[in-house]
């Protein structure tokens, strides 16, 4: 699925379980609010790790300070707003109901999702993509980082909640040693004729998971008519 077509999907399903809710005697309960994105801005930002210097140099591996604050306040706001008892019970429901008017969008989208993910990690065995982490690594070691894939210093555990002098040195290094070995760009590519192969074996199984995908927003369009 798209971003757009991920938040038609969501605003479609709050749209049904806030009418369901109504209808059962819940006159003020309204849906909670989008959440504000953090951090990613698309299905593929990040998918090969940090790009932004300018970022990085503020917040190491963090998203923009802004960003993450406008996102925890909204979780902030939608927890204290949380029902419980049988209003939960009955969300619950509604929100079942909903899912089942729009139909199984998932099942649109699983296949690709699978294949995509795959072809993600089967990249990194493509020897391109092994020479270039290989590079990336040894670059990190000339200013002391010891990390084998790029990725693994994102998910270094001691890079918490708080961003650290350590972590921002950390991700300038791993940004520089990025530019050194070309490594985002060599792993697209390997992954890209990865997918390309999945896609040319798939072909009909992604087509008739395109055709249930679009008819689950058929319905989310049906469900968002009335509001707009």
């Amino acid at each position: 699925m798209t971003d757009d077509e991920q938040a038609q999907l969501g605003r479609a399903v709050s749209t049904l379980t806030e009418d369901c809710m109504h209808t059962a005697g819940y006159a003020s309960w309204n849906s909670p609010p989008e959440l504000p994105k953090v951090g990613s801005k698309t299905l593929t930002d990040l998918r090969y790790g940090i790009h932004d210097a300018a970022l990085v140099a503020k917040r190491g591996y963090h998203p923009d300070a802004a960003e993450k604050a406008a996102h925890d306040a909204a979780v902030e706001a939608a927890v204290a707003a949380r029902p419980g008892g049988a209003t939960v019970s009955a969300e619950k429901n509604c929100g079942q109901q909903g899912k089942q008017k729009i139909g199984d969008a998932q099942a649109g989208f699983q296949l690709a999702e699978q294949l995509a993910n795959r072809a993600f990690t089967k990249a990194k065995q493509e020897p391109d993509v092994a020479a270039a982490f290989a590079q990336w690594s040894g670059c990190m070691k000339e200013s002391g980082y010891t990390y084998r894939e790029p990725l693994d210093a994102v998910d270094n555990p001691k890079f918490g909640r708080d961003v650290t002098k350590e972590e921002i040195d950390t991700a300038v290094a791993d940004l520089k040693c990025r530019g050194r070995s070309n490594v985002a760009l060599v792993w697209y590519e390997a992954e890209v004729r990865l997918q390309k192969a999945d896609l040319e074996m798939n072909a009909q199984a992604l087509q008739d998971g395109r055709a249930k995908l679009d008819s689950a927003m058929e319905n989310v369009n049906a469900a968002l008519a009335g509001k707009r």
